[in-house]
């Protein structure tokens, strides 16, 4: 992978999303970083259902965010069991077990698009699932019928709950909606738990929109800016709706939809009650972006 080089608002490299330590760094970034040494890093896939990313080598540490199975990255480092790797689709960069990954690359040729679904060692529902997959998990089918696609390496997937990665959902919006009722986690990427941003990025990815990770990153860099008066009219299905460290997205001119901390869980409530909630804790709405689309396709 080549490293992308990614800026704060203050000028300097973005640590989240350009893998620089003070004793290793990626090749790419030399001469824009100073490390004892630089290297190209080696491709790799997760191997697990979901492997949480984290900023140190430390399971009592919080995550940031999740690697899903089949998302390749580039591992820099290897030590202490952990890899220091960063993530492909969004350029994240933190630590992983590294026995969650397998080495080398892989040639996706299906995604998940339902919520989540199960890996099977046999064609056959009532056999013991392998791996549970969330919407977005990267898949390289073999071969498969209406019924059941073959994984290589011999496992199986429900068909119905794959599609082709040229196949993308039709209004990121209404993959939003399916999430209400998922607990709030802080890191999170899947059906199990996500966050705001989160929520924003999984559903923006199963309509075939690259988003980054985090809240003011996606202010930051997806869509345009849309003037809102004091009374929030004017808002539309799909704005994305920005407090500080905070998203939400409109599912019309009233009712918004985000993962948050209040209830605790993605729910769908009117902006204005977000709005006004949300103010004592995070202030005033900073920002409204307008994609313009809602899939890709």
């Amino acid at each position: 992978m080549t490293a992308k080089v990614s800026k704060l608002a203050s000028g300097a490299l973005d640590p989240r999303r350009n893998a620089f330590r003070s004793d290793l760094a990626a090749k790419a970034l030399e001469g824009a970083v100073k490390a004892d040494r630089y290297v190209a890093g080696e491709p790799a896939v997760v191997a697990r259902s979901s492997v949480p990313l984290r900023k140190l080598p430390d399971p009592a540490h919080g995550f940031e965010t999740e690697a899903l199975f089949g998302e390749q990255l580039t591992i820099f480092d290897e030590a202490s069991g952990w890899a220091w790797v960063q993530l492909v689709r969004d350029g994240y960069v933190g630590y992983v077990p590294a026995d969650a990954l397998r080495r080398g690359t892989a040639r996706a040729t299906h995604k998940i698009h339902s919520l989540g679904t199960f890996v099977y060692g046999a064609p056959d529902i009532k056999s013991p699932p392998l791996l549970y997959l969330a919407m977005n998990a990267l898949l390289t089918v073999s071969a498969g019928d209406e019924r059941f696609l073959e994984l290589e390496g011999g496992a199986y997937v429900y068909a119905r709950h794959a599609v082709s990665l040229d196949r993308n959902a039709r209004d990121f919006v209404e993959i939003a909606e399916r999430y209400v009722g998922t607990p709030y986690l802080w890191g999170g990427r899947t059906h199990i738990g996500l966050d705001c941003s989160g929520l924003v990025q999984t559903s923006l990815l199963a309509a075939g929109i690259v988003a980054p990770r985090d809240t003011d990153m996606q202010q930051a860099e997806l869509g345009e800016s849309v003037p809102v008066d004091d009374d929030l009219d004017g808002l539309t299905r799909g704005d994305l709706v920005f407090w500080k460290g905070h998203v939400g997205i409109m599912i019309d001119s009233v009712l918004m939809v985000h993962a948050n901390a209040h209830h605790m869980q993605v729910a769908m409530e009117p902006l204005h009650e977000a709005a006004q909630r949300t103010k004592k804790a995070s202030g005033d709405i900073v920002a409204v972006k307008r994609l313009g689309r809602l899939t890709a396709a």
